[in-house]
């Protein structure tokens, strides 16, 4: 094998292990609320949550084909450095991913990825080799997405209450514990089909920079498709189980309207956007939803001190992964 075509194959193997910290990053979006109600047992939840996120593949791709060509003007970038480029991008996202799981912290895996490319980019050509439009588009959901998230879960919320405010607790506990399995389901559903094709965009990309995929192909090819989906399924099976403690524990207590109501809210929220083809963040998105459904109920139930927290660190994820990745590509450069 060539060594440019070795080059290739050693940052797409760092791209899918990207995937992978990815899946079990994000194993507490889709799945500590249902575990933290007792809807379901830990494994049982992190075998669905896998198992729907590779259904996700079947959604869309628009996702895919906005990061491959919506963010980064690769005419401005030679097709000897792109490999380097990405390889720096992914250290950077993947090294701030191993940190806030270590801290128990719900960060954004999409925000790292997009911060590490950004960083790795300016390190090479300054920002005129990025896309403005692409890179607005993306930032402006760090603070959409739980927007919406918020206050599609506490809608719910108050619709649920008002519809069975003559039920008793026993009897809604009862109800809800089951139809957590189809919300928490869904909300798998939506990080799958939003997630994992940030990385078949990068590929894609990668592919396109050094002459081994056509730009003018409409969809990505289908062995990027199911790599990806496979290697995010496979880390969601392993499970980040420190940061399910700290979403589905120590944000607000929940209950299993609760939880139903933050999952659908948040499903609802990545079912539009992956619709629209915007790469979002799931984590930001079901932590909005989160704390939408505890403060619908009073605002003391939230606990303000873990979720400022918690959005500190999402202030943090694309300069701090940039940084990383920027240092990366100084490195990388001399070996690609």
């Amino acid at each position: 094998m060539e060594t440019a075509a070795l080059i290739v194959v050693l940052v797409i193997a760092l791209a899918l292990f990207f995937d992978f910290t990815n899946g079990f990053h994000d194993t507490a979006n889709a799945m500590a609320t249902p575990i933290a109600t007792g809807a379901l047992k830990p494994k049982v939840a992190v075998l669905l949550a896998a198992c729907l996120n590779l259904v996700g593949a079947f959604l869309s791709t628009e996702v895919a084909k906005t990061i491959s060509g919506g963010m980064i003007r690769e005419d401005q970038l030679s097709q000897s450095i792109f490999p380097a480029i990405i390889f720096a991008g992914l250290i950077g996202a993947i090294t701030w991913n191993l940190v806030t799981w270590y801290y128990g912290i719900p960060s954004s895996s999409s925000h790292a990825l997009i911060g590490g490319i950004v960083g790795s980019v300016i390190a090479k050509s300054g920002s005129g080799a990025l896309v403005a439009s692409g890179i607005v588009k993306t930032v402006a959901f760090i603070f959409i997405s739980p927007l919406l998230g918020f206050l599609l879960g506490s809608m719910m919320m108050v619709l649920v209450a008002w519809v069975f405010r003559y039920s008793t607790p026993s009897g809604i506990d009862r109800w809800f514990r089951r139809l957590q399995l189809v919300s928490a389901g869904a909300y798998s559903l939506g990080h799958g089909g939003n997630d994992a094709q940030k990385t078949i965009g990068i590929i894609w990309m990668l592919l396109i920079a050094t002459g081994y995929a056509s730009a003018g192909e409409a969809e990505p090819p289908i062995w990027t498709i199911v790599s990806c989906y496979t290697a995010i399924a496979l880390g969601t099976m392993f499970g980040g189980w420190r940061i399910v403690k700290t979403m589905g524990q120590k944000i607000t207590k929940l209950k299993p309207v609760g939880g139903f109501c933050a999952e659908t809210g948040g499903a609802l929220t990545l079912f539009l956007a992956t619709w629209l083809g915007i790469p979002v963040s799931t984590t930001h998105t079901i932590t909005g939803a989160i704390v939408g459904v505890g403060s619908a109920q009073r605002a003391s139930a939230v606990r303000w001190g873990v979720a400022g927290n918690i959005v500190w660190a999402w202030i943090f994820t694309i300069p701090a992964s940039a940084f990383v990745a920027a240092i990366a590509y100084w490195v990388s450069w001399q070996i690609f």
